[in-house]
């Protein structure tokens, strides 16, 4: 795959943009001085033509008249700086040596460019005025002055203007190429910082996350980042966990697997052979259920295993967990009792996960009740409780209840029972949002699980 280095990206993006900014600001900069220049300079000669004017306007109309124009020293047209031509009707009352070409006048003074034989560029203004005097018929009072100078000095300093702009340009152009890969070094250092901070992210550290950070562009990554870190340890913890707890509970059962065949093999019993497969066939499905366990313990605590809601009928699903533990509620001799509870209870729940919560809290029961007891069971609107005789147990084991393959105690009662129910009834009853409590009354283990 190929690469890019960004810092060279932005560097260029910069210099484009410095370049294009500035290259926009120049040329409106340029277009308002040479308008103000250029309406300077019209002002100017506009103010010399009506000075002019007004000399020729209020004079005799006769040759006194451009006597009176060229004794002023305001307007010499022999000097080569200004050119005009001054005409009443079909009379020129004036003109300078050299005439300048012609545009054609209006009630309104007309700016315009014109251009001398020998290529010299002048600005001319033409405008129209009433002579004061009275006039012979043949001679109208309107008169006609056209008036030039000479450009030369203004697009000299529009010139030098314009080459002012483009050194700036090209002067701000090398600076910020000279310095934007600095900027963005210094700007893209917190970046450096968090790839310091992701080379110690690991297995090895779990735990570890991305430090603070003030920018605010990267506050929301790196805050979703260690989101992320703090769900994959989560994982490998629970991952971690189940190995561990495999390990353990394969590992004392398969202890004891071998240690049954090699007895087996080398002092031969006189124990029917059908016996000991069904030995091992219990070690196996108990070695079945801790692992079917586990891996169910993990999909609801990791979220695989999410609720899907609808209505279920809880005595229902009460009578179909007890109808499958009804072997062994007869072989340990245990009464149920139903209580007074209500008739039908329906709830917005998931049947799946409400089933595995019951079911491992009755098995408990039933395995843990004393031969010829009695296993409570009573439905209300709002819990259900499961209560059984539990005399070994104190108020400090109620702490350890939901524990991974902790027991109370060894014995029959704990055999064939990796310590999971518990653990993995409590992780059903979060998934469903309940509430599961445990508590000892008169020596008696009641346990409730809340719904509302």
């Amino acid at each position: 795959m190929k690469t890019f280095s960004l810092r060279l990206r932005l560097t260029l993006l910069l210099a484009l943009a410095t370049l294009v900014a500035l290259g926009i600001a120049a040329w409106v900069v340029d277009w308002r001085a040479d308008a103000e220049m250029q309406q300077r300079f019209d002002s100017a000669l506009l103010a010399r033509a009506q000075a002019f004017a007004a000399v020729a306007q209020f004079g005799e109309r006769n040759a006194a008249v451009e006597s009176d124009v060229r004794r002023s020293n305001l307007f010499p047209g022999a000097a080569g700086r200004s050119w005009y031509q001054l005409g009443c009707g079909d009379v020129v009352i004036a003109h300078s040596s050299e005439i300048p070409p012609r545009i054609a006048a209006a009630n309104t003074p007309r700016f315009g460019d014109v251009r001398l034989h020998d290529g010299r560029l002048l600005r001319e203004v033409a405008l129209r005025f009433a002579h004061a005097n009275a006039m012979p018929a043949a001679h109208p009072g309107t008169c006609e002055l056209r008036y030039a100078l000479d450009r030369g000095p203004l697009d000299e300093i529009l010139g030098t203007l314009d080459l002012i702009l483009l050194g700036s340009i090209l002067g701000a152009c090398l600076v910020v190429l000279a310095l934007t890969p600095w900027l963005v070094r210094r700007g893209l250092r917190p970046l450096s910082t968090l790839d310091a901070a992701m080379a110690r992210i690991g297995p090895d550290a779990p735990g570890e996350r991305l430090p603070r950070t003030d920018t605010r562009e990267l506050a929301p990554l790196v805050a979703r980042f260690n989101e992320v870190l703090a769900r994959m340890d989560e994982g490998l913890a629970r991952e971690r966990q189940f190995a561990a707890g495999l390990a353990h509970e394969l590992r004392t059962r398969l202890a004891e697997l071998r240690t049954l065949v090699d007895v087996e093999m080398r002092y031969p019993s006189e124990h029917d052979p059908r016996e000991v497969l069904g030995e091992i066939g219990n070690i196996g499905g108990e070695l079945e259920a801790t692992v079917g366990a586990l891996l169910q313990l993990t999909r609801i605590e990791s979220g695989v295993q999410a609720a899907q809601r609808e209505a279920v009928d809880v005595q229902a699903l009460v009578t179909r967990v007890l109808a499958r533990r009804g072997e062994a509620l007869r072989a340990r001799g245990l009464r149920l009792d139903r209580g007074n509870a209500q008739a039908t209870v329906r709830i917005e729940t998931d049947p799946a996960l409400l089933e595995i919560v019951l079911d491992n809290l009755l098995g408990n029961a039933i395995a843990y009740a004393p031969a010829g007891g009695t296993v409570g069971v009573c439905v209300t609107l709002e819990r259900i409780e499961i209560g059984n005789a539990a005399p070994e147990l104190g108020e400090s084991d109620l702490a350890r209840f939901g524990q991974r393959f902790w027991r109370k105690g060894a014995g029959e009662n704990g055999a064939g029972h990796a310590g999971l129910g518990l653990a993995l009834a409590q992780a059903s009853a979060r998934a469903l949002g309940m509430r599961l409590e445990f508590a000892l009354q008169n020596a008696q283990l009641l346990a409730t699980l809340h719904w509302a």
